[in-house]
């Protein structure tokens, strides 16, 4: 999902800059993508617009198009999905269509890579020659109603069409926002008291005229130009099978009592073949290779003559440290590729869908469920996707709830700790660590929506599309994209990290080579936190600085346990963690912040009074269930 805009050339056109905004229905300045698209329009200027369309529902869409006409930029309307209007038995005259609109429009298939070509050659047409919009009029000057609102707009665009200029914002989409009551294109015009009163006294008298009320009137004139186009143009195709077949899967998936069991079935089933199969057997794989390497390099070393002090930070603290935690890039890659044929198959929209009711009942909609599924992937993304939220109540809450949903980052950590301690029950152990986030960001979500944050959220609407075979070379690109930026990490914040540790816990103040890590620097650095976390269990000063390190990045949590260790074996595990403190160490590192970037991102998106609100806030509710984690397991006995 687009959040906003990114850029980048038309292949074999390098001259040509092409910038992606946020798909959106209107120019409404209601929701982030709206605000996005409209404001790069308007400041940015472009040469020309290319406005992709849903063939298969051109009603809807076209409404979007009569805006963007209104703004008197070259355009072209890209009519997507033509193959399926086709092949259903409908059928769309793109020549009268075009001439109705008085705008180039091109037939395509972004799927099957059809009509794209010419779809590029007609967007340089328009944007070299600066072909605007035929026609920016949808009254009907001479109906009761288009009358009345036709001389509205007309009067208004004549008041401001000094101000318009000034402003350089189209007189006629100007006009037309004045009428909705758009308030960023009331306050770009600078118009004074005397002329506000006018614009509103001419509104009034149109209302009066036409009967109905100025939103309905516009909504009237608009709806009214594309069912008389579409009638004209567009021959509807009949219920297509793949309709048809996603009704009947939704039967199951959406049902009112199978939904979240069948959720909840496919999230198990995509956990149990990334930790429990396929993620599983190809990381064995990595590990094998990694210690071969680390191997070759220490016998090398060796025999080089190598000093045995550049010998640790070569082998003991970059290659261990590093390698490490490339050993867990197959199970994300794997996990993110089960997500992403999840997501290219339709089934994510569902997901959202079926969470609207759920997640109301904690004061968030449906929308908020989006930024925390891709929470579980990053929550940098994550945050930065709140901007969709069409309410700041939606939003602040959703920015706030969102770090508790468990990123791919902490996955290696999952990994080691419980494979080391829980061998025979390693799915379920991390299953329930994601439980336990969902379920404490449940509880935030109650106590943050009675305190800081009181308000209803706002009506969820989202369109469900059909099931469809997941794309190879989308879900391909996604797991490519979700390693590369794994290695990338890997090899700059982790590989840093790594020799910042390992220096640190090799000498100590007077940097002399210490004889026992207790004697370090990294010692003294750990145990002014250690004290903090004694009462969870484990207030080893060797697990804060993993803590510490982990808000770098949270893969540096097993570099630094591998190098303060010299191993992530369970033998070597165990002079730290018992195997319950282990789980208590998890449940405290799926509850604190999940790194420093991360907070950056809530300082991007709020300021840096929630950045700072944000990280206090998981701080204090990471060590307090973990607290009553740790109690809990005392009064059982588990201790």
């Amino acid at each position: 999902m687009t959040v906003d805009r990114k850029d980048g050339t038309i292949r074999n056109h390098p001259e040509a800059n092409v910038t992606d905004l946020p798909g959106i229905y209107s120019l409404s300045p209601y929701t982030g993508e709206e605000v996005v698209s409209r404001q790069f329009i308007l400041d940015e200027h472009p040469d020309a617009i290319i406005d992709i369309i849903d063939a298969t529902n051109i009603e809807r869409n076209l409404y979007l198009t009569l805006q963007l006409m209104e703004l008197d930029c070259p355009m072209v309307i890209a009519l997507n999905m033509m193959d399926e209007v086709t092949a259903n038995g409908g059928a769309v005259d793109v020549n009268l269509l075009e001439s109705l609109l008085g705008v180039p429009v091109v037939p395509i298939s972004a799927a099957r890579n059809e009509g794209i070509g010419e779809l590029v050659d007609h967007a340089l047409h328009v944007a070299r020659f600066r072909e605007r919009p035929g026609r920016l009029d949808f009254c009907a000057p001479d109906g009761p109603d288009g009358g009345a609102l036709h001389r509205c707009i007309h009067g208004i665009a004549n008041l401001i069409e000094d101000h318009a200029a000034t402003a350089h914002i189209p007189v006629r989409f100007a006009a037309t926002k004045l009428v909705e009551g758009d308030e960023l294109v009331t306050e770009a015009l600078h118009l004074d008291r005397n002329e506000l009163d006018a614009i509103e006294h001419i509104i009034t008298q149109m209302e009066g005229e036409a009967g109905t009320d100025r939103l309905s009137a516009l909504a009237d004139m608009r709806f009214g130009f594309i069912g008389d186009v579409c009638g004209r143009c567009v021959v509807k195709p009949h219920e297509s099978r793949e309709h048809v077949r996603s009704v009947k899967i939704d039967r199951i998936l959406t049902g009112r009592y199978t939904a979240i069991p069948a959720f909840l079935v496919i999230m198990g089933l995509v956990f149990w073949l990334t930790f429990g199969v396929i993620g599983v057997a190809l990381q064995g794989l990595m590990e094998d290779g990694i210690a071969a390497v680390i191997a070759s390099a220490d016998a090398g070393l060796k025999a080089f003559g190598t000093n045995d002090v550049v010998r640790s930070l070569a082998v003991d603290g970059v290659l261990t440290g590093v390698g490490s935690v490339l050993t867990f890039l197959p199970i994300i890659v794997v996990l993110f590729l089960f997500l992403s044929i999840l997501e290219d198959s339709g089934y994510m929209a569902r997901v959202a869908f079926v969470m609207d009711k759920v997640l109301r009942r904690f004061g968030l909609s449906g929308r908020s469920f989006v930024p925390m599924l891709v929470g579980f992937g990053c929550t940098v993304p994550a945050i930065m996707s709140t901007r969709t939220l069409p309410s700041e109540h939606d939003r602040k809450m959703t920015v706030m709830l969102t770090p508790f949903m468990s990123c791919s980052a902490k996955l290696p950590v999952y990994g080691l700790l419980c494979g080391a301690f829980f061998p025979q029950a390693t799915v379920p152990a991390m299953v329930s660590l994601y439980l336990i986030g969902i379920a404490v960001g449940c509880i935030a979500a109650l106590v943050l929506n009675r305190t800081a944050f009181k308000g209803d959220p706002v009506p969820f609407i989202m369109e469900l599309p059909n099931y469809r075979l997941p794309s190879v070379k989308t879900t391909v690109m996604l797991a490519w994209d979700k390693a590369k930026d794994f290695i990338t990490k890997a090899f700059t914040i982790i590989f840093a990290a790594t020799v910042a540790i390992w220096f640190l816990q090799t000498f100590d103040i007077r940097f002399n080579v210490v004889a026992d890590q207790s004697q370090s620097l990294l010692a003294g650095l750990g145990s002014i936190i250690a004290p903090a976390l004694a009462p969870l269990g484990f207030g080893d000063w060797r697990a804060s600085t993993a803590l510490v390190t982990g808000l770098i990045a949270k893969e540096s949590v097993i570099s630094t346990l591998t190098v303060l260790l010299g191993a992530t074996s369970p033998a070597a595990l165990s002079s730290m963690f018992s195997p319950f403190t282990a789980y208590v160490f998890l449940v405290f590192t799926l509850l604190y912040p999940p790194c420093v970037a991360a907070i950056g991102a809530v300082k991007s998106e709020l300021g840096a009074r929630y950045a700072v609100a944000v990280f206090a806030f998981q701080v204090t509710v990471a060590w307090i269930v973990a607290f009553v984690v740790h109690s809990a397991g005392i009064l059982l006995g588990l201790a």
